[in-house]
């Protein structure tokens, strides 16, 4: 007697912005990256926990990201933990998709199942909201790079939705709790500072800057308090700045720092972009501006 066992077919994330945010050509976004990436002329020596980089459209924030991503190369991950901020949905604790995988135009990227499991049972911060991922491009917008430098890492997706101080320290606590035994990457999505003359955006932008230099997430955590508006993911890097911390990181490098008027022109509204790794380092690395845009 013949018997049949019926899988379910696993969900499947669509990419949201490409074609509009970086190029939906496999050969052309790989050229994109590549090129970002090559010119990068620093590399931390040392056992790199985590990265934060931003999300705006490749020809904007790929040369900041690069900055982050380029240290990866060669290392390895069982997974990467991407937490970025919601810009569409509003909602109490942060999102996850728990199974399947996220489409690029580099294919797909597994999500790991078992890791998702055991953050949502390190945390009641978060839960399984799927919907929020449909057209969130913070953590789309960083997966070109993990594809590129570090391929077939699974990823577990984390979307932020209010940016409560009761969130990001259950975000944070969660990850450490569950990450604990893993050989993890994590990943925060922020841009900085959106829609100031450029001076002043720098002036913004550098108290984060400073924060993450510092590595001192409280101190973050309290500017933020004040005037949120110093970055659209503070949240998520709080979050990922206490896990990596709770995980053994005991250094933080800022890369580089640049605004989206080095690309357009354009100074008089602007958006800033970070760059910088987290982990456990030897010698200095200084934070950069011209070598992001030039």
């Amino acid at each position: 007697m013949l018997t049949f066992t019926f899988v379910m077919p696993q969900p499947v994330r669509r990419a949201a912005v490409a074609g509009t945010w970086y190029s939906d050509l496999p050969d052309i976004l790989a050229r994109d990256i590549d090129r970002y990436c090559a010119r990068v002329d620093r590399r931390v020596s040392g056992d790199v926990a985590a990265v934060i980089a931003p999300h705006a459209g490749l020809m904007y924030s790929g040369p900041v990201a690069a900055y982050a991503y380029q240290q990866l190369v060669g290392r390895s991950y069982e997974v990467a933990v991407v937490v970025g901020p919601s810009h569409y949905v509003g909602f109490e604790g942060v999102a996850v998709f728990p199974e399947g995988a996220f489409e690029t135009p580099f294919g797909t990227l597994m999500v790991s199942e078992g890791d998702a499991a055991a953050i949502l049972a390190a945390t009641p911060v978060v839960r399984d909201c799927r919907a929020a991922h449909r057209r969130e491009h913070s953590l789309e917008m960083q997966l070109p790079f993990l594809q590129r430098v570090i391929p077939g890492t699974p990823i577990v997706p984390l979307i932020m939705g209010h940016q409560t101080r009761e969130t990001v320290l259950g975000l944070a606590a969660g990850l450490a709790t569950a990450l604990q035994s893993r050989r993890a990457l994590l990943v925060a999505s922020s841009d900085l500072s959106h829609y100031h003359d450029a001076r002043q955006a720098a002036k913004l932008d550098r108290v984060v800057v400073d924060a993450i230099e510092q590595f001192d997430p409280e101190a973050l955590d309290r500017a933020l308090g004040k005037y949120p508006d110093h970055a659209c993911g503070g949240g998520p890097i709080i979050a990922v700045m206490r896990a990596a911390r709770a995980l053994g990181a005991a250094d933080s490098r800022v890369l580089a720092y640049a605004d989206s008027g080095d690309v357009s022109g354009d100074k008089s509204a602007v958006v800033g972009y970070v760059a910088a790794v987290l982990g456990t380092f030897s010698g200095n690395c200084l934070p950069g501006r011209s070598e992001a845009t030039r």
